[in-house]
């Protein structure tokens, strides 16, 4: 699949080696990352003026779709996670209404920017420094139309370091961050990879973009992983302690002192009886109601958050991971939006 996968962005490398001059491709790259970004403003602005001109609108969460999928190790299929969430988002099978009772429908409450569009910026060759750039830059755009808040639809785990670090250089400081996953993802560069869906916390914390890490649900961790851990003063909370943790977790406090809460959802962090369209298996993970308890009784100002590592390719016929997916990304509006 891999190959397969990475087929078009290889031949296009070879067509740029072989027959497009240098400036020619520099200047297409140019106009389509203009494009991108573009669109991407003009939704913010209009959703933004929208939200202002109804007053008294403090926060509303901002869907944002990143479909990257390259950069994990195994499986790519959460390159294709954001239409599906969506449309789980809305599906008639249930109603608009979360479970602290607003209304996703009330764009007080949630809206929806699009997505990067990851494969066309591939298809031009854009290599992984750039591209990382251009998330970030999305993130920003959304950020300046005040009161939107990023909710950024995985993706694999790689598009994590990007939006962090976009929402630390926006906010003007660090975030706490809080990282639900069954894999810590802090390897240094994971098969040589420094943009791997396996180290985006290095870079996170390398870069001083989060005071404190919490990752929790982990129940697939080396040796690499703790040092790592020790390393950046992370606290690592380990599913085979979780009954031991349980009360601590589901009474957090952060935020204080710098710029916010961010939340990272790696939907593996669940047990595959709740999640099985995910790309790596790890069972004796979390419940799905563990998640929402921690995430309702969090106290602190949650700035941004993403969801990732959903991979449609791998769920049941009834995608009913999709629905999984959708409902935490509903969870969280409802807690950003005030």
């Amino acid at each position: 699949m891999k190959s397969v996968a990475r087929r078009g962005i290889h031949y296009l490398h070879k067509l740029n080696a072989e027959h497009i001059p240098k400036d020619v491709l520099e200047k297409g790259q140019a106009r389509v990352i203009e494009a991108s970004l573009t669109l991407i403003r003009e939704r913010a602005k209009l959703k933004g003026e929208l939200l202002r001109s109804l007053g008294g609108v403090v926060a509303s969460a901002a869907l944002l779709g990143v479909p990257l999928g390259h950069n994990s190790s195994y499986l790519q299929g959460p390159a294709f996670a954001p239409p599906f969430i969506r449309e789980a988002i809305w599906s008639g099978s249930t109603n608009s209404t979360t479970e602290e009772g607003k209304d996703i429908s009330d764009p007080r409450v949630m809206i929806d920017v699009g997505d990067v569009p990851v494969q066309d910026l591939r298809d031009c060759c854009v290599d992984d420094d750039r591209l990382m750039n251009i998330i970030s830059d999305s993130v920003k755009i959304v950020m300046d139309e005040e009161p939107l808040r990023p909710v950024v639809l995985g993706g694999d785990h790689s598009i994590s370091y990007p939006v962090v670090r976009a929402v630390s250089e926006k906010l003007g400081g660090p975030v706490d961050v809080l990282h639900l996953d069954a894999h810590p993802d802090i390897y240094d560069a994971f098969e040589g990879n420094k943009y791997s869906h396996a180290s985006p916390f290095a870079r996170i914390m390398e870069g001083g973009y989060a005071r404190r890490l919490l990752q929790v649900g982990i129940r697939s961790i080396n040796w690499e992983g703790r040092e790592q851990g020790k390393r950046f003063g992370v606290e690592q909370y380990e599913m085979r302690t979780f009954s031991r943790d349980r009360h601590k977790l589901e009474n957090l406090k952060l935020g204080e002192g710098v710029k916010g809460v961010y939340i990272s959802v790696d939907v593996d962090c669940l047990d595959p009886a709740f999640a099985p369209g995910v790309s790596h298996f790890e069972p004796g993970g979390l419940s799905f109601r563990d998640v929402l308890n921690i995430l309702q009784n969090l106290k602190g100002d949650i700035v941004a958050a993403d969801v990732v590592e959903y991979n449609p390719q791998r769920d049941t016929a009834d995608a009913v991971t999709a629905m999984v997916a959708a409902k935490l990304v509903r969870e969280l509006t409802a807690r950003i939006s005030k």
